[in-house]
């Protein structure tokens, strides 16, 4: 599926806040939480989550989402990574 494909499909789901980000290679994002359930696609290169101390690494094409509320850590990859975000 291309960009457009999958925020219709995101859409569809009821996400109402649709976008992409990207982050430089090796990024590191701490503990935290969001107010809403997200969901990021991996358009490229990859991202790493931990939350309750397992870690799962997603590349291009697939999905991983985070409920509301739920403290996690991300790592970017060495190439970097470029993601659609949806929020609801």
């Amino acid at each position: 599926m291309d960009e457009k494909e999958i925020s219709a499909l995101l859409d569809r789901e009821g996400f109402a806040h649709i976008y992409v980000w990207q982050d430089p290679p090796n990024t590191v994002y701490p503990d935290h939480r969001h107010r809403m359930q997200t969901a990021h696609i991996i358009l490229a290169g990859e991202m790493s989550i931990t939350t309750g101390g397992v870690s799962v690494t997603y590349k291009q094409g697939e999905r991983c989402d985070v409920s509301a509320g739920n403290v996690h850590s991300a790592q970017i990859g060495p190439q970097g990574c470029r993601y659609l975000i949806g929020e609801r």
